[in-house]
């Protein structure tokens, strides 16, 4: 059994859509794909995709997105904390999973996560730009530190005494650390560091004795040990993104 990672599908591009579909379908039946967010906001796009995966993997484990939450499309009262109900519904009854799951000595751990600044302040050019801000619809009064906190509340702070001497791979859409943005990426991006990720989320993966995080969000491909933790981004990214995700799957070591 191999453990693959993949992130950012954005599988309304048909581009992106036709390699899910084209992918084997013998190939992977004993393994297991960690899904780490943003595959569209079309909910029967996502049902399509969990289905089309979870018929080729033994398991597919998801988180949803930032785009899997957009509700721009949807009624003036859409709520992106109702379509993530909604969304988590779809993942389970498309064969795919939301919940921890375990296979050997490996224990997969998917934490859920939004984006609270703390990797900085947003500018008047990031609420401008970001869409996010637009098609994202929160309750009154909510806003992405709260939201943050909401999801940050629902994830395990710590595991059953025998599950620790396992090893724990834990993974979510957003950035647990800003550090993960290599050096090479321009000054004029730096911009975007408040709705990359939160550091709530490094807490948690710690506390749960982590020893692999995977996760999406940048679609800028890597694979780096900080402090005792390898972390992994395997984004497929935009058709325009060739130089900085990938168009396969990675596997875990």
């Amino acid at each position: 059994m191999k453990l693959f990672a993949l992130s950012d599908i954005h599988i309304d591009y048909p581009d992106n859509a036709r390699w899910v579909d084209e992918l084997s379908d013998m190939d992977y039946r004993d393994d297991v794909l960690i899904l780490a967010g943003d595959i569209t906001e079309d909910s029967r796009l996502l049902a399509w995709c969990l289905e089309r995966f979870a018929a080729k993997f033994r398991q597919v484990l998801f988180v949803p997105g930032n785009h899997d939450l957009w509700v721009r499309r949807e009624a003036d009262d859409a709520c992106s904390l109702r379509k993530f109900e909604q969304v988590m519904a779809i993942a389970e009854d498309s064969g795919a999973s939301t919940r921890p799951y375990s296979y050997g000595d490996t224990l997969i751990v998917p934490l859920l996560a939004w984006y609270d600044y703390s990797f900085g302040t947003p500018n008047s050019d990031l609420r401008m730009m970001w869409m996010d801000f637009r098609a994202c619809r929160w309750p009154d009064g909510i806003g992405p530190e709260q939201v943050t906190e909401h999801f940050l509340k629902m994830n395990p702070k710590s595991l059953p005494a025998q599950a620790r001497r396992r090893r724990v791979v834990t993974f979510s859409h957003f950035l647990p650390r800003i550090d993960l943005i290599p050096l090479f990426v321009p000054a004029s991006m730096h911009f975007l560091s408040p709705v990359l990720g939160s550091s709530g989320i490094e807490r948690q993966l710690r506390a749960l004795g982590a020893d692999t995080h995977v996760y999406g969000h940048s679609h800028i491909n890597r694979r780096v040990k900080i402090d005792g933790v390898t972390y992994i981004n395997n984004a497929f990214g935009y058709p325009q993104e060739g130089m900085i995700s990938a168009r396969r799957l990675v596997e875990i070591g």
